[in-house]
């Protein structure tokens, strides 16, 4: 009965995951469309923050679906073959992450705001 409580939880946290990449598009879609329309503005000054919502969505729907793999992988089939596909997943997943990141900040994660000083 456990096993199949963990199961049903590593799948519900997996198609959140996928909800909010597909919800999070059509915000920013939806978002982009409207400010175009009411401001009649090219798509050129909506576009980074498109970009922006668009990544936010991404890097959590990925956090949902590294939390699913990690459930299932783990708890419901603990073999070395298992874990290892775990560990690339996440690794693939985690790669994809901070590039992400990178993409939608213009900087390294643990690099602190530049506060004005030099």
């Amino acid at each position: 009965m456990i096993k199949e409580i963990v199961e049903i939880t590593g799948s519900s946290l997996e198609v959140l995951g996928i909800s909010v990449i597909a919800g999070g598009a059509l915000y920013a879609i939806i978002r982009t469309l409207i400010f175009i329309v009411k401001r009649d503005t090219s798509i050129k000054i909506t576009f980074p923050d498109f970009r922006r919502d668009l990544g936010r969505a991404i890097l959590l729907g990925l956090e949902f679906l590294v939390a699913g793999d990690i459930i299932r992988t783990v708890v419901v089939e603990p073999s070395f073959r298992s874990v290892g596909l775990l560990a690339a997943i996440v690794v693939i997943r985690t790669f994809l992450s901070f590039s992400l990141e990178i993409e939608m900040s213009g900087k390294l994660p643990w690099k602190k705001e530049n506060d004005g000083k030099a």
